[in-house]
Parts: structure tokens; sequence; C-alpha cells
């Protein structure tokens, strides 16, 4: 670079640092209209020591953000044992969920299994049955991904109209976590699986050690693919309620089929067809038949905030609009944001390029005016897909079903900032 290139390049910097300035005045963050005593004066905090390295040895978040928690609706069912938790999707930025945050979905309850006690059996059309222990699957290639898991019923209790006040309650049955494990078609190959024969037509059935015993068809070229057989997650241990020690993984598909505790892999000539994939997980139409097989999870999208638990707090001016996107068919591509329900459309700013089965951070600065909005987002993926609307889906399934809704979301902001659910379709 030429000393007169690195002076243009400095003024040019120099010009956006000071546009930069510019915006957070406008945004009333550096008013010096008095003196400010949290400045002027020594506060407790510089007054003494602070805790030692050894206080908390697992470090767990500061009292402030108490409320960044699960949630439940204890309404939704009949018992906490057989229920689910909500990720707090409001409160959080960046796509990684922490665990402590991330959904829980049970069927029995979440159990304790010590790592030494683990065993993983895989049976069935294989040449040699096998039994590993925990041990044994750490000594295998590893692999590390970051997914996202969401639950087929998210969303599901807006199928009929607005209903929960809240992004955490509409779309929180979702994480998105780095992975670590051994990839299934390591296992199977260990296995061996001559004695399947053609695999175009085997599925593999996996199943829980919990008392439900959750169990899950998986066709062939899926297992082959991209399933893994997890033991860590954003590099530590998995938590209880997400399958300690060991679970499935299973991107861009409905999370019911990331069966945690599993103990038991079995490749099969058929669809086992269990509960979980019959009389649950099954999409009902409007004429009573219903859709089956359907794992995928399209693409959708949801603003965070502003939403219901995240209202504007700071009046008119620079406001920053915020969401996550994803889709089970690969990478986000896009986000488009509406401010007035989806008459006009404006392209939001990725914080990075989608990743596929994976959370995408989006953002849209805009200047309030202090007017009410009808904020919504929409969603495009690798294939093609945009994100549909409500009344799209509605003409294609009708009102009974519970699952696989990725309808566009609207949220009502009001004049003072608060903001509630509310159907524009």
């Amino acid at each position: 670079m030429s000393m007169d290139d690195l002076k243009t390049s400095r003024r040019g910097f120099l010009m956006s640092s000071a546009a930069a300035g510019g915006a957070l005045l406008a945004a009333g963050t550096a008013r010096a209209e008095g003196a400010d005593p949290l400045i002027t004066e020594v506060q407790d905090w510089a007054s003494g020591l602070g805790d030692g390295v050894d206080a908390t040895p697992y470090g767990m978040p500061i009292e402030f953000e108490a409320d960044v928690v699960r949630r439940n609706v204890p309404w939704l069912t009949a018992d906490p044992i057989s229920s689910i938790n909500f990720t707090p999707i409001h409160a959080l930025d960046g796509t990684i969920t922490p665990q402590g945050c991330a959904f829980e979905r049970h069927h029995s309850g979440a159990i304790e299994l010590r790592k030494e006690d683990y065993r993983l059996m895989i049976n069935g059309l294989v040449d040699k049955p096998l039994v590993f222990t925990y041990a044994d699957l750490e000594r295998f290639p590893r692999e590390n991904h970051v997914y996202f898991c969401e639950c087929a019923a998210n969303t599901g209790m807006e199928w009929a109209g607005a209903q929960l006040n809240g992004a955490q309650f509409t779309h929180g049955m979702i994480h998105n976590m780095e992975y670590s494990g051994v990839s299934l078609r390591t296992l199977l190959e260990e296995a061996g699986m001559d004695a399947a024969g053609d695999l175009s037509d085997k599925w593999v059935y996996v199943e829980g050690a919990d008392a439900s015993s959750n169990g899950r068809s998986i066709p062939m070229e899926k297992a082959l693919d991209d399933v893994l057989v997890a033991f860590k997650a954003n590099g530590e241990a998995l938590r209880k309620e997400h399958g300690y020690p060991v679970r499935l993984v299973v991107p861009g598909w409905e999370g019911n089929m990331w069966v945690k505790w599993l103990r038991r892999i079995e490749i099969t000539d058929h669809a086992v067809e269990s509960r979980e994939e019959t009389s649950k997980y099954t999409d009902t139409l409007a004429d009573g038949t219903s859709r089956k097989w359907t794992w995928v999870m399209d693409a959708k999208s949801v603003v965070t905030s502003p939403s219901p638990q995240s209202p504007i707090t700071h009046g008119p001016g620079p406001l920053v609009i915020t969401g996550l996107a994803w889709s089970g068919h690969g990478a986000i591509t896009g986000v488009d944001v509406s401010i007035d329900g989806g008459a006009n459309w404006q392209k939001a700013r990725l914080a990075k390029p989608g990743e596929k089965m994976a959370l995408t951070r989006f953002y849209l600065d805009i200047d309030w005016d202090g007017s009410e909005m009808l904020l919504q987002s929409r969603a495009h993926d690798e294939t093609g897909y945009v994100q549909p609307t409500k009344a799209q889906l509605r003409d294609v399934r009708g009102l009974n079903s519970v699952y696989h809704n990725n309808c566009i979301q609207t949220w009502h902001v009001n004049t003072d900032g608060s903001a509630e659910n509310v159907e524009v379709s």
C-alpha cells in the first residue's frame, strides 16, 4: 500500500468513526448534562476485594441475569415429567445456546445414568452385533459440528391463532449447540453391514434408555450421511436433561428423532413405526388423514427483539431489530424483515454466512420514529424455499395439525415500545 493509499484509508477510517460516534450521540448514549455519580463517586465495587478464583469452581451466570432461564407453560401438559420447557431466545444473542438455557423435552423425565454404566448395543442386520461402553466410543475418530435441534411442536400452539405472548414460548423449543462425537456411519461400519444386503431400502431403529423407551426409525440414507452419536455439547459433557452421557444428533430433522440416553441401534428391513412416528409426530390434515415421515424442519425465522419479552425501552431513535433463522434443508441465504405486517420488506444483515442446519443471526438497524410496527421476518434457504405465511400453510394443512408450523410470526409493537403476539396471516 502506498503512502497516499494509507492516508486515504486513514481518512476513511476517521470519517466512519466520526459517523459512528454521531450515531451513538443520536441514540442518547452519551449525555453530559451534569455530573454522573457512577463516574464521579467511588463505588462499592471499586472499594474492596472481589471474589477469589475458586469462589465458583463451575462458573454460573451473575445474579443480575437471573431472569434468563428456561420456562415452561404449566397448562400445556398434565405433568412436568412428560413435558417441555423453552429456551429464552429473546434474551440471547449470537447463535450458540448455553447448555443451561437449552430447552428440555422429556417423555418420562430426565434420568441419571453414569458413564461407567453406559452401554450402546448395535444389532439387527449386522455382521457382528456389538456393545460399546462410553470409553469405547471415546476411542473412535471424533467430529465437531454446530446444529440446531427443534421440537416438531415448536410454534404448534399458533396454528389456530396468536396464543402465547413471547418469542420464548412461541419459538423457544429450539437450541443450537456444537456437538462432539462419532459419526453413526463409523459405528455401523464397525459392526459390518454386509448382512443387510442392499442398503437402499434399509432402516435404522434407535432407542433411548429412559422408561419411555422413545424410539424412532431413520432411513439408512440419512443414517449414513450426517447423523452423529454425541457425548459433548459446547465443549463439555452433555447435561442430564440433554441425554447424558450419549445422545443422537440428527441434523435438520425434528427433535424427537434426536434420541437421548441412546442405548440401542438396530438395522432393519422396514420402519418400526413406533408410537412416536404413528400416533405422534405425524401431521393431521383438514380431511382427517395424516402425513407421516415429515422429518425435515422447513425454513423458519422469528424476530427475538423487539418482542413481547424484549420491549423497546429507550424510546425513538436508532433501534436494532434482531432474530434467528434456520432450515433443516441446509443453510440460510437471506432474511427479510417487515415493519408493516408484510406490506414492504427490507433485507436484513446476516451476522455471518448461514451454515447448514444451524441457526443464523440476523440484524436490521433502523431509526424508529416511535410509531406502531407490525414486525415480521421471512427466511430464505439455499434450496430457494421461502418461509410461508400462516394463511399459505393453512391452505395446504388446515387447522388440525400440531407439528411443523414454520409460518411467519408477527409482533405488534406499540408506541410505548411494548409488544404483543398478533396474527397477520
